[in-house]
């Protein structure tokens, strides 16, 4: 019986990239506006290439953009970018349909939920709190717990863990399947691929099942439940 279902955050419970785009824009356009000397497009291409380099979760990331172009960084520039992103982001970070409703309906099929994430433990609860999903979760494990990030053992243990619960009792739903299939699936859960979530052309994600959008979460472990029953 399936007694907990751990979740991705970013591009599985809420749209990160879809976020990330607009807030960059955002921030360019602000940045622009205070005194940026370079086409909107080339510093949105340089400002990727350093998430590329960095980590998406780069928290420096336009210091090094204004460093890497003019060989300093210009405060008044910079702060208008940060400024920027925020804005921008506050109004860009949205959850994809139907994940209040899933969540609520686990909760009262008896599962137990939790989040592992890579992001940063601030980030994660930011993004967790901005969209009203805190209060759904009894564990929320972050990068800062294990400082080891998917597929290594690490974070999926410590959820299991704060859950008491066994891998094969556990669906592990994610969009990444090199970090978040692989991962769950070397320790014995049962793995979803949010295919909703796919930003990286994955065709073949190795995962007991795919979903095209979140809610069909409910009808897979129903039908785990019925087989398991018969």
């Amino acid at each position: 019986m399936i007694k907990a279902v751990l979740f991705d955050l970013d591009n599985t419970l809420v749209d990160f990239m879809k976020m990330k785009e607009v807030a960059v824009i955002g921030a360019v356009d602000a940045m622009i506006d205070a005194g940026l000397n370079i086409p909107r497009e080339e510093a949105i291409k340089r400002i990727y290439e350093i998430y590329d380099r960095e980590g998406i979760e780069d928290q420096k990331v336009f210091d090094k953009f204004l460093a890497e172009t003019y060989g300093e960084v210009d405060y008044k520039i910079l702060s208008a970018g940060i400024v920027g992103y925020r804005r921008a982001k506050e109004g860009a970070l949205v959850l994809y349909p139907k994940v209040y409703y899933t969540l609520m309906e686990l909760l009262k099929m008896g599962k137990r939920l939790a989040v592992v994430s890579d992001a940063p433990r601030l980030q994660a609860w930011t993004r967790l709190v901005q969209t009203g999903l805190h209060h759904f979760f009894e564990v929320v494990v972050a990068f800062e717990d294990t400082f080891k990030r998917k597929p290594e053992p690490e974070p999926f243990l410590v959820a299991l863990q704060r859950l008491n619960v066994k891998p094969e009792e556990t669906l592990m739903v994610g969009d990444w399947a090199e970090r978040d299939i692989v991962g769950a699936k070397t320790l014995g859960m049962i793995t979803v691929f949010a295919r909703y979530g796919n930003t990286f052309g994955t065709t073949v994600s190795g995962a007991d099942f795919e979903v095209n959008s979140v809610e069909e979460i409910i009808n897979v472990i129903k039908e785990l439940e019925r087989v398991e029953g018969n």
